[in-house]
């Protein structure tokens, strides 16, 4: 059996791990796009990204079947490409994966294929033209190939392979990969954590243990701090809303992924005027995919913790209340930009590099009433990434705009373990767990979470780089 690290290697985005195991019988664990700006980043450790997207570390035809561990388009966003270019096996994934993919998949083909109609357009006379990643119709014959499965069920993908989901508590539908595979009438236990969620979260499940391990794909997003604390979160989130728009009346616009962070901000909402803490404004939710992704949570209230199936009997509609408006056309998009009044704006994308938010950005960013709360990583291209590091402008759709508006941080709101919850997450795995990988992580991050888990009794702890394979 071997292992060849395809994506997320020193990176934080586009997840990709190719198991071949000695019948030759292969397994892709996860097949996501890379999100570091425009596609011509450079990897944590130097390494250009260019052209990522559009070319393999493998023959996808030659792929055997694709495990899914959830549905963001870091970890999901290339697979209509490899359908394309000629995977034709099984799509591995729990049931709300599946169902997030549906639309998410959708959402980025369209995006793939207006970018590619925009260059076109806008293409000097000898340029070639610029076909999309992939197209809508692509999405519909991956989607053909999915199999979802319930959490804690073992499944065969191969006579001598099964596999077990394990809720990981990040987003709806996450899971954490465990793969026992017998080769040579020895079985190995191979788990791949996927991302690893946080523990006492909004509308989630905690993220659970998996099975004791022989080796382990971890991740390392935040492998190097520790989040401010939950207890703390709820009330600087309201200090934030109060000074912008009660003593600013200016406007509060929330970068957040369509789904998970935006839902769950929402429920934070809905809970706070509930309780009489949220001051009289309007709230938009400005994202059509997150409008389809928030029915998409509706539907899988299994995913749900107690603490929502509780709030559920009081409030049957956990994310909805008076002055919530989810805005789905360009047109109702398009009024926000003319609002005078103090309202809040959530808006996709997280990273501010895509989406509607990008025009938020572009009108909103030179007034200093307003502030943006970032409330997540972004990758250091983009221009969320930028405003985290201080950037005192921006180079936004054509335009050079002054960072006049307040820039606000909260990594408390993030769907990612710290190191300390990640290593309690892990700590069942110190005495059989032979060697552990980090991926998913920039190098700094990585080197750190390393030397963390060293010191905390792990025993072999490598970082790949791009396109390294190992034999096992």
């Amino acid at each position: 059996m071997k292992i060849k690290f395809c994506g997320a290697a020193r990176e934080v985005t586009g997840s990709a791990h190719l198991i071949t195991l000695d019948d030759g019988f292969s397994i892709l664990l996860d097949c996501g796009l890379y999100q570091g700006g425009d596609d011509d980043g450079q990897a944590g450790d130097g390494k250009s990204m260019t052209g990522f997207n559009e070319k393999w570390l493998f023959q996808p035809a030659e792929v055997d079947c694709l495990v899914l561990s959830h549905a963001h388009i870091d970890h999901s966003g290339r697979i209509p490409k490899l359908v394309s270019n000629g995977f034709q096996g099984k799509i591995y994934s729990t049931h709300a994966t599946r169902d997030l993919c549906a639309i998410m998949l959708l959402d980025s083909a369209k995006i793939q294929e207006g970018d590619a109609a925009y260059h076109n357009k806008k293409k000097g006379f000898n340029e070639p033209e610029r076909a999309p990643l992939y197209t809508i119709e692509d999405v519909g014959h991956a989607m053909r190939l999915f199999a979802s499965y319930n959490y804690e069920q073992w499944f065969h993908i191969h006579p001598d392979v099964r596999v077990m989901y394990r809720d990981a508590g990040h987003i709806l539908g996450s899971a954490s990969v465990t793969l026992e595979i017998i080769e040579n009438g020895k079985t190995t236990r191979f788990g791949f954590t996927g991302d690893i969620g946080r523990p006492h979260r909004p509308i989630l499940g905690d993220p659970l243990p998996m099975p004791e391990l022989d080796y382990l794909i971890c991740e390392s997003t935040y492998g190097d701090r520790d989040h401010e604390s939950a207890p703390n979160e709820l009330d600087r989130f309201v200090e934030i809303v109060h000074h912008t728009c009660v003593e600013k009346k200016g406007k509060l616009i929330i970068p957040a992924f369509s789904v998970g962070r935006t839902q769950e901000i929402v429920y934070m909402l809905d809970q706070l005027k509930n309780a009489g803490r949220l001051p009289k404004v309007s709230v938009f939710v400005d994202s059509p995919l997150a409008v389809n992704a928030t029915q998409v949570f509706v539907n899988h209230p299994e995913c749900f913790d107690e603490d929502v199936h509780r709030y559920m009997l009081e409030d049957e509609n956990p994310f909805g209340f008076n002055d919530l408006y989810y805005i789905r056309d360009s047109e109702g998009s398009i009024k926000l930009n003319t609002v005078e009044k103090p309202c809040i704006i959530i808006s996709a994308s997280g990273m501010m590099n895509a989406g509607r938010i990008r025009h938020h950005l572009l009108h909103n960013i030179e007034n200093k009433r307003n502030t943006f709360l970032i409330v997540g990583y972004c990758a250091p291209n983009t221009p969320g990434g930028q405003l985290r590091e201080g950037a005192k402008s921006l180079y936004i759709m054509g335009h050079n705009k002054q960072v006049l508006a307040d820039i606000e941080i909260m990594d408390s709101f993030s769907a990612h373990g710290d190191r300390g919850e990640m290593l309690d997450f892990l700590k069942n795995q110190k005495e059989s767990c032979r060697k552990i990988w980090l991926v998913h992580g920039t190098l700094d991050r990585q080197e750190k979470w390393r030397d963390y888990l060293l010191a905390n009794g792990f025993k072999d702890v490598g970082i790949p780089e791009l396109g390294e394979e190992e034999q096992l």
